[in-house]
């Protein structure tokens, strides 16, 4: 057996102390370049927020006196589409729709990978899929509750009750089942599913109503409505400052449930919250990316950014990178090649996830901070 001459445990406390500092200098340039390309993700997204408030804003009254403002502002980023057209050859960005869709997906790039980082390392990846289906079957009770009572909301404002309702219900059936964890996430599952086909069939037979099916199972740009979008940039703005505000809280919950019960800690309402805010982000991508593919924004960064990450703040970090990287390249081979967008954004992100495998050294495990 061979001595290791460089063993920890033959270096004077000054070698060490320097080998820390190199460590230190290597890694803070690393660091500066997460946080500055987060910042310009955070920029881009106020961006779209901004976006979707000009496009409800420059409906509003005259009396309020904004309305003109908020047309001549809205103009701009249709003329900034204009020339985007023009240098790309293409005719898409001069309409508004295909902003309100941008924006929509640059947000989703967002909050998916950052509520999807906690249920990753929680294994937790199947409760997204779980509650895509619960919204496909909210969009089903939507549909029929609007053909029949004539209501003029929002279809997805009734997908996001049931999506929430439906993720309340799962956490009460995993608290109160004997059987095995994942046995009541595929009951839900298959059984929301069930439900959600069994009443588009009724509606189609009784009601009448017309039903783009595959655009809510394979996302759509053209489903994006300005409700829409705006709905989801109220919830992303709800999620992020949430996780802002619970993040000690759900790290703690993440690594050691257990020993957070000890102290105390909520665990059932911070689950609770973690849960609904799962359902918010599936409901809000399902427009871009569909029911059957909208789990993999949850994971798919994540993956991607745990094979480069050091640490959970860094992996939250570059899974937030990466959504934004899928996102935006998916919808630049959706438009390009006129492709279905959830499955070009999925594609790319698993590109992305095979380039990380191949390029990294994971030998180390992923620390608490």
């Amino acid at each position: 057996m061979s001595l290791d001459t460089n063993s920890s445990d033959d270096e004077s406390p000054t070698d060490r102390r320097a080998g820390r500092l190199g460590w230190v200098s290597t890694q803070r340039p690393r660091e500066r370049v997460e946080l500055v390309c987060v910042a310009i993700t955070g920029l881009l997204g106020v961006a779209m927020i901004g976006f979707v408030l000009l496009d409800w804003l420059r409906f509003a009254p005259d009396a309020l006196g904004i309305g003109v403002y908020a047309e001549v502002l809205f103009d701009q980023f249709i003329f900034a589409g204009m020339w985007m057209d023009y240098y790309l050859g293409t005719n898409v960005f001069r309409h508004p729709f295909m902003w309100r869709a941008i924006a929509t997906g640059v947000l989703i790039g967002i909050v998916a990978p950052l509520v999807g980082t906690y249920l990753v390392h929680r294994q937790m990846a199947l409760i997204g899929e779980t509650l895509a289906h619960t919204a496909f079957a909210g969009v089903a009770v939507g549909l029929l509750f609007i053909a029949l009572t004539g209501w003029t909301g929002s279809l997805l404002f009734v997908a996001l009750v049931v999506a929430a309702l439906g993720a309340l219900g799962l956490q009460w059936l995993t608290d109160r089942s004997n059987t095995y964890g994942d046995v009541p996430i595929a009951i839900v599952l298959s059984g929301s599913f069930a439900v959600g086909t069994l009443l588009i069939s009724w509606g189609r037979d009784f009601v009448g109503i017309a039903i783009d099916v595959e655009g809510f199972l394979f996302g759509s740009l053209a489903i994006v409505t300005p409700a829409g979008a705006r709905m989801v940039a109220v919830l992303s703005v709800a999620v992020v400052v949430l996780v802002g505000l619970t993040y000690k809280q759900l790290l703690f919950i993440t690594f050691d449930e257990q020993a957070a019960r000890v102290a105390r800690l909520e665990v059932d309402r911070y689950n609770a919250l973690l849960i609904v805010m799962t359902a918010v982000v599936v409901v809000g991508a399902m427009q871009i990316l569909g029911v059957i593919l909208v789990a993999a924004m949850l994971v798919i960064p994540v993956a991607t950014a745990s094979q480069l990450a050091g640490s959970f703040r860094e992996t939250l970090y570059l899974s937030i990178l990466f959504g934004q990287l899928a996102i935006l390249g998916g919808l630049t081979v959706s438009i390009g090649v006129s492709l279905p967008p959830g499955g070009s954004i999925v594609v790319v992100a698993i590109a992305f996830y095979l380039l990380a495998i191949g390029v990294s050294d994971r030998s180390t495990a992923l620390s608490m901070h």
